[in-house]
């Protein structure tokens, strides 16, 4: 949709960095009030966030008037990019899946022990007390009550200062983490970006309207706004519904009775599947419609084979496989073969890579690059150090730290495969995907002592819960907007590093300071799974899981059955990646949506071919962007008048 341009030499501007910091704060105090506190909104649950599309909706609109009042102001599409890349790094630090779970992990342990659950002796003295805050009876008597209860008259250096070691070290492992994952990003964005020329959907949108500083064509187009009206009516009428209940309601939600098929009823073995939601939501419609058709195909197939598969374990058990159909397990195989099945595309280059460093023969040179790849394998190097240091200091064995973020790298790089290569509008995966849950299957809880079990509850924020706001998927992007825009990919590097240390202090400010002023709230309730799960490893002596493992190997044949049959029938209409994201719990959200962009999208190049196909693709922008500008007024409007609004977002 926007095509290359020349080098922006103003693209990293001071200007561009200080009003994207700026906004930093102002878009994490919303994400943590709106989407973590009241569990709203869920701007963090999409791939294309949209409270950062709606910040450059909002600039777009002034950059209007300062090209015609003092041209010399405006922006240009790299500072657009450089602002884009700072809000989308900093927002996917503060969402829903990452450090809403990691920050209220400061004092849960300790706060909600009780004599029932038995935490104290299960694992008090486990829990680090540079991470955590509650580990003296001075910080459980005076602290945690006034942070669990809500006590702003304690919002005090007396209180705070008990939570700044914590913050500072939490913040120094965001960083190192962030240099790690953007350190892969500099060694497979060539192959994927370069060689294998991958679309990067997500980031299309965003690039097309800031085209020309915000003066892009796309904005002359009728249809576009023929859409952006429909969906803004659309929200609209339902905000206007919370305030005015006479107003009539178009539902949409997947969360309300009349988008769900109930199975209950419907008696053994069909109830296994639970209830089905129908969910409307437009814009995830328009953003199916960029989808490849045999991914939005796999998406709506394999979700209904999920259920399938559920009816038949239900109709036909198996002694001895209590978990079937080991959705979860089906789901880490083919994640895996989806990592491998990008390595393998690419196996030449990252042979000649890894060949390269061994003999120490990497080139220096970074031209097109944020650094070279000599020194993108040091900063590599450097990063798992400050890992490594500090999750020995924090308990960890070497033989668990290994395989914990190996695989954690691993599912990171697949996301963000998938994403640059297909854009699906969310991936969640939250039913136990995560690192922890695999080193366990394959050990045995009792095997890897408390220390390391504690500590896979510590580091659930990051590979834990739905990877929807995972941020290594935003850093590679950022580098394909950078070659879109003209953007120094050099100064950019800057600009992401500044955008983790900012996201996570924002964050944890925010938090703390708002859990003080009103308790408990939506971030604390989304903790007790990983805390009562933590409890329950600790008691559980049990061996390695033959039947989980068999069925994660099942899942990867199945996906590298799938890739084959793709490499050699054209007419293959199952993809891998459906596959991998269906088995788990997340698609519930939006599988309708995509069956209908399905529908249309096939429909359109069926019988009328790719020339009105195209056409229609900014009507399909124009309802993303008017649903995404309704619905963050209403967000605001939440903020303001302090009450929760219409929602128009699943999450």
């Amino acid at each position: 949709m926007a095509a290359q341009q020349q080098r922006d030499p103003r693209g990293v501007s001071a200007r561009a960095v200080i009003l994207g910091s700026v906004l930093i704060f102002a878009n994490v105090y919303w994400i943590i009030k709106v989407e973590g506190i009241w569990h709203r909104g869920h701007p963090t649950a999409i791939s294309l966030m949209w409270n950062v599309v709606f910040s450059l909706l909002v600039l777009i609109v002034v950059n209007a008037l300062l090209r015609r009042l003092s041209p010399r102001w405006a922006l240009t599409q790299g500072e657009f990019v450089t602002i884009y890349v700072l809000l989308a790094i900093a927002s996917a630090l503060a969402g829903h899946d990452t450090l809403q779970l990691g920050i209220p992990s400061l004092t849960f342990g300790w706060w909600f022990a009780t004599d029932a659950n038995r935490w104290e002796p299960l694992f008090w003295k486990h829990l680090p007390s540079w991470l955590t805050v509650g580990s003296t009876k001075l910080q459980r008597e005076e602290v945690l009550p006034a942070f669990h209860e809500g006590d702003p008259s304690r919002l005090d250096w007396e209180h705070l200062r008990y939570f700044v070691e914590p913050t500072a070290w939490w913040c120094g492992f965001i960083l190192a983490l962030g240099l790690v994952l953007v350190c892969i990003c500099v060694l497979v964005r060539r192959q994927w970006t370069e060689h294998e020329k991958l679309g990067y959907p997500i980031v299309q949108i965003p690039l097309a309207i800031t085209e020309k500083g915000g003066a892009a064509p796309i904005w002359r187009n009728r249809l576009l706004w023929m859409g952006f009206a429909a969906a803004a009516l659309l929200d609209i009428v339902n905000g206007l519904h919370v305030l005015y209940p006479k107003v009539p309601e178009i539902i949409v939600r997947h969360d309300r009775p009349e988008r769900w098929i109930q199975t209950g009823p419907w008696g053994p073995p069909w109830n296994a599947m639970g209830d089905i939601w129908i969910p409307l939501y437009p814009f995830i419609i328009a953003l199916g419609f960029f989808l490849p058709l045999d991914l939005s195909f796999s998406i709506w197939f394999f979700y209904l084979f999920r259920k399938f598969q559920q009816v038949l374990a239900s109709a036909y058990p198996i002694r001895g496989l209590q978990y079937l159909p080991y959705v979860n397990e089906q789901s880490f195989g083919a994640w895996i073969a989806y990592f491998g099945y990008a390595i393998w595309m690419g196996r030449r280059y990252f042979a000649d890579l890894v060949k390269r460093a061994v003999s120490g023969r990497l080139e220096t040179d970074a031209s097109g690059e944020l650094v070279s790849h000599r020194v993108a394998f040091l900063g590599m190097g450097a990063g798992m150090l400050f890992i490594g240091y500090f999750c020995l200091k924090a308990g960890m064995s070497l033989a668990v730290i290994i395989p914990f973020f190996a695989f954690f790298f691993l599912l990171s790089t697949a996301i963000s495969r998938m994403r640059a290569e297909l854009g699906p509008p969310a991936h969640e995966m939250a039913g136990g995907m995560n690192s922890g849950e695999l080193i366990i299957d394959f050990t045995g809880p009792k095997a890897l002592g408390t220390n390391n079990l504690v500590m896979f509850a510590m580091f659930y924020w990051f590979t834990g819960r739905g990877y929807r706001s995972t941020p290594m998927p935003h850093q590679l992007e950022a580098f394909k907007m950078a070659e879109v825009a003209g953007v120094d990919s050099k100064r950019l590097g800057w600009v992401m590093a500044l955008g983790f240390l900012l996201g996570g202090f924002a964050s944890y400010m925010w938090a703390i300071y708002m859990s003080f002023q009103v308790g408990d709230n939506g971030m604390t309730m989304h903790n007790w799974g990983e805390w009562n799960q933590l409890a329950a490893r600790v008691q559980d002596v049990s061996g390695p899981s033959y039947d989980r493992m068999g069925f994660m190997g099942f899942g990867i044949l199945l996906s590298v059955l799938m890739m084959f049959m793709r490499t050699r029938y054209m007419w293959w209409p199952f993809h891998p990646a459906g596959y991998a994201l269906c088995m788990n719990f997340g698609i519930e959200y939006f599988w309708t949506c995509i069956l209908i962009a399905w529908l249309v999208k096939l429909a359109i190049l069926r019988w009328g071919g790719y020339k009105p196909y195209h056409k229609l693709i900014p009507f399909m922008i124009g309802v993303v962007l008017g649903e995404y500008c309704v619905g963050a007024f209403w967000s605001v409007m939440s903020i303001v008048l302090g009450k929760p609004m219409y929602d128009f977002c699943p999450g």
